[in-house]
């Protein structure tokens, strides 16, 4: 079997460094499950992996249609993996329309596995197949193994006395028993997984046990031959400690329950429903031993509001949603950073505008994200690059909401919330808390609710710490008293500070690194968030080949490092790759006059390595 996309492997008899596996289905097909689960084998296996859920972007679209495909990738290897991969080394289509929305993506030589079953004339018709492609040789390039999964399955569940449909629905246990042979994983961690979610419904269990044990024995028995062979995939090498998958949304619910300990507070959330966002709500309700409290609002303005009454009260505040329940927080966003109160707010992005695609990945709420309120209203802003880097960056979130008083934004994306990767389990104790004080007593030359410390940031004070009333609201304060004040020149200082405030967040974030390559040089590509995994491989790869080009991540969007400007001109180019129509570009050219050059991607699908590798060669001359 010919070794993933990451890895270059000539040698095809060695055992490969990496494949990339894609399971393709009708989104009643719980292809997402049996990623999920495979995932987990494979993480237990010791491989390094990453993941991308593909969701269909309909609620529930019509059974067998092009527009009802739910895919999941896993690319996984004994070598660090830092994308889900450019091109499946095997497809795994349970009918017609995941063969046909997938099988171009799978690169030449690779692996179908079709289930045969389901290519009768009616899911022909549904895919806008004229014949099918089982029989009529228009899948020559690649193998082909098809045989009646749904049939094997229905055979293997028969003692349980199941119904057709409900039978049926074990299938992509099959399935799945079926890749735990062919890559030699182990089926016990499936079946505990069954037995605990079905444990008080056995037969149920029982059922899809059996499913999952047929496919598995059709891989050791079946003696195909051919394209059916087990592969076997080394552990990658690993420091030793605690390890766990996790994906980007249950990274951030983490991280922002780690940054409230590290700042002594309790946390409330506020949260209305919107994919890909919700998980957050859902893991963070898990968790209310560590003094977090959730809420799930009747809207997202009231999500918000509630998050800044808590904090008012003096918890941290947060609230999350993807970008049409952002741009419904804006004017809250507006009243916490006139009030100067600390709010965590998780952007998840995802296609737009409008409903746009709400399960496809995009990049593109930068420009709301730094700019999108009214007024002069500014906002720090961290971009998550991976599932794991989520966990940091809302800790960072939170350190400096508390410590400059002000909102900040934390954008992740679709691939980023629903991906997964090994995380090696921090020890909070090599992490420096950041405990915050409220201030309970007037100092000797009186109180002043918008007095500032040496970061611009003004006090922290609970409502009812007695001789420390004071006024607060949305129109503007005096300065120092908090007063209402919108004089000319009041106004003028307090925009300033404001924007002071916020700019000297730069002080405490350090300067920004290079990832890979050098300090100056040819080319520099220059990402932030979900890009990082292509970008990176694709700059090593071009450094392999002898080219002269480094790898720019950038975490903190806004303000963004002080040493970014003079980092940046001393390449002679810069490249911007990014989900979006070139926001990033526009930001760089305006803050620091370099002629950074767009590589825009807006098809609600992660950059492949390839297309940045492309890019890359045009760019170097």
């Amino acid at each position: 079997m010919a070794s993933a996309a990451d890895v270059t492997d000539d040698n095809m008899n060695a055992p490969p460094e990496a494949v990339v596996v894609r399971f393709a289905g009708d989104s009643g097909d719980g292809m997402q499950l049996t990623g999920g689960q495979f995932t987990l084998s494979t993480a237990l296996s010791g491989n390094d992996l990453a993941t991308f859920p593909d969701f269909p972007a309909e609620i529930r679209a019509p059974q067998g249609t092009l527009f009802g495909v739910s895919a999941f990738q896993i690319n996984f290897g004994s070598r660090e993996i830092n994308t889900a991969g450019d091109q499946p080394d095997v497809l795994v289509a349970m009918n017609p329309a995941a063969l046909k929305t997938n099988v171009e993506s799978l690169k030449p030589g690779g692996l179908i596995i079709a289930d045969s079953g389901e290519f009768g004339k009616r899911n022909l018709d549904k895919a806008h197949y004229d014949s099918n492609p089982l029989e009529d040789g228009s899948l020559a390039k690649w193998q082909l193994l098809a045989f009646d999964i749904s049939q094997h399955t229905l055979d293997a569940v028969k003692p349980y006395g199941l119904g057709n449909k409900e039978a049926l629905r074990c299938k992509n246990m099959w399935t799945l028993g079926l890749a735990l042979w062919m890559f030699d994983r182990k089926r016990q961690p499936v079946i505990d997984w069954l037995n605990q979610k079905f444990a008080k419904k056995p037969e149920i269990a029982e059922a899809n046990i059996a499913a999952l044990n047929a496919g598995h024995a059709y891989g050791e028995t079946a003696e195909l031959g051919g394209p059916m062979q087990q592969v076997h995939v080394s552990p990658a090498h690993s420091e030793p400690g605690l390890y766990r998958t996790v994906t980007g949304a249950e990274a951030i619910s983490l991280g922002l329950i780690a940054g409230a300990q590290l700042a002594d507070l309790p946390m409330f959330f506020g949260g209305y429903p919107i994919t890909p966002a919700s998980a957050i709500l859902h893991h963070l309700a898990r968790y209310k031993e560590y003094d977090v409290t959730t809420f799930q609002a009747e809207d997202e303005i009231a999500a918000i509001a509630s998050a800044i009454g808590a904090s008012y009260a003096g918890s941290l505040g947060v609230t999350s949603s993807s970008g049409p329940g952002i741009a419904l927080k804006g004017e809250a966003m507006g009243l916490a950073i006139m009030t100067e109160l600390p709010l965590v707010i998780v952007n998840s992005q995802r296609g737009g505008p409008s409903t746009g695609l709400p399960t496809k990945t995009e990049q593109s709420d930068l420009y709301q994200a730094v700019y999108g309120r009214n007024g002069d209203a500014p906002m720090p802003v961290i971009a998550a690059c991976s599932p794991t880097d989520a966990f940091e960056c809302a800790i960072e979130a939170v350190r400096i909401a508390v410590q400059y008083m002000t909102p900040v934004m934390l954008l992740t994306d679709g691939y980023i919330a629903n991906a997964a990767e090994p995380w090696s389990v921090p020890d909070m104790s090599q992490y420096e808390a950041f405990p915050v004080t409220h201030m309970t007593e007037a100092q000797e030359s009186g109180f002043l609710p918008y007095g500032r410390d040496e970061k611009l940031a003004r006090p922290w004070v609970k409502p009812g710490t007695p001789e420390l009333m004071h006024r607060i609201g949305g129109i503007e304060k005096a300065a120092d008293t908090g007063h209402i004040d919108y004089s000319p020149g009041n106004h003028q200082e307090m925009t300033e500070i404001r924007r002071d405030k916020v700019l000297g967040v730069a002080d405490s974030i350090g300067e920004q690194a290079v990832d890979l390559g050098d300090l100056g040089g040819k080319l520099a590509v220059v990402g932030w968030g979900s890009t990082y995994g292509p970008i990176h491989q694709a700059v090593r790869r071009a450094r392999d080949a002898g080219h002269d080009v480094s790898h720019i991540h950038i975490r903190n969007i806004w303000p963004v490092p002080r040493n970014m400007g003079e980092l940046l001109k001393s390449y002679d180019r810069v490249l911007v790759p990014e989900m979006n129509t070139g926001q990033l570009k526009t930001l760089l050219r305006d803050q620091f006059l370099v002629d950074a050059k767009p590589l825009n991607k807006v098809s609600g699908q992660p950059f492949l390595i390839a297309e940045i590798m492309a890019a890359i060669e045009e760019n170097i001359g």
